[in-house]
């Protein structure tokens, strides 16, 4: 079994054979390839330019917006500051997330919750907020296109997602995968084996290798991707909301010989959206499961003890 690759023009065409492609990649693998989406290869290009000039900075100049000093995950985190397998060491990689933001008023952000944190913003590279807030709202475009697809292959309404999605929980995070480090053991990963939390992942990447899915025999499948070609997989969330319909699949990045950087957003619904199966008598609310996973997640988040 292969992860499919499908076309972004035919799924918004709703071509019954891509359509039901799409059934079967997001239950039986839970991992897709999209290409010819909005978002072409130079945007994506320039996306990658940004944050490796980002990544390149002095260990200082990225301290000015380093994540362990807040409260939520805006900003930087150095490398080891993120463990998503209690059984493995900290990630060696590192990252910069920045997330959706409510306007003034908004009633949610009287509460101060950590996933509607504001973003902190770089001083350097140049031109880095612009591009990259650019990018992440033509992203979370994409990534509402391909859920309303989703949504009419499961056989439900191309808007039923919709309104659970206003303000959505989305984050947009850039990786730095160094080379796999001369002391890695077998307790060592660029990122270990981990289920995606929310709902939907549209990753961008480099073209470099690292990146490993495990299929449903069980076996490691590498996948990588062009810049302009998206993989896209799906989180618990999606799967609980779903009533396992769609498949949260295990990944990891091992590290390899050579640098790799990818560009993930994960697509969430409003924080009170209840995620628990359709029909259930369970409430389960979005924001609830994100923070209580993030708080195990991020070791600045972690509670003390």
């Amino acid at each position: 079994m292969r992860i499919p690759q499908l076309d972004h023009a035919r799924l918004l065409e709703r071509m019954p054979d891509e359509m039901t492609r799409l059934a079967r990649a997001v239950h039986d693998i839970g991992f897709l390839t999209v290409t010819g989406t909005p978002l072409t290869p130079e945007r994506v290009e320039r996306v990658l330019d940004m944050y490796r000039a980002f990544f390149v900075l002095s260990a200082e100049q990225k301290r000015a917006v380093d994540m362990a000093v807040t409260g939520a995950n805006r900003g930087w985190g150095a490398p080891g500051s993120e463990q998503v397998d209690s059984t493995a060491n900290p990630d060696f990689k590192e990252v910069f997330d920045c997330g959706f933001e409510l306007p003034v008023g908004h009633p949610l952000a009287r509460h101060g919750l950590g996933v509607y944190a504001p973003n902190l913003w770089p001083e350097s590279p140049v031109g880095f907020r612009d591009e990259i807030k650019g990018y992440y709202i033509d992203a979370i475009d994409v990534g509402r296109q391909i859920l309303a697809a989703i949504s009419e292959a499961l056989g439900a309404s191309a808007g039923s997602f919709a309104e659970a999605f206003v303000p959505p929980m989305a984050l947009l995070r850039g990786n730095y995968y160094p080379q796999r480090p001369d002391w890695a053991g077998e307790r060592d990963f660029g990122i270990a084996a981990h289920t995606d939390y929310g709902c939907l992942t549209l990753l961008a990447m480099d073209g470099a290798p690292g990146l490993e899915v495990r299929m449903p025999d069980g076996s490691w499948q590498a996948i990588t991707a062009p810049p302009g070609t998206f993989v896209i997989n799906f989180g618990e969330m999606l799967e609980m909301w779903t009533g396992g319909r769609v498949k949260a699949t295990l990944h990891r990045v091992v590290g390899g010989p050579q640098e790799r950087i990818s560009v993930p957003l994960f697509l969430n619904p409003s924080y009170h959206t209840n995620v628990a199966p359709a029909g259930s008598d369970q409430v389960i609310f979005a924001g609830d499961h994100l923070s209580r996973r993030f708080n195990e997640t991020y070791l600045h988040l972690k509670p003390a003890g």
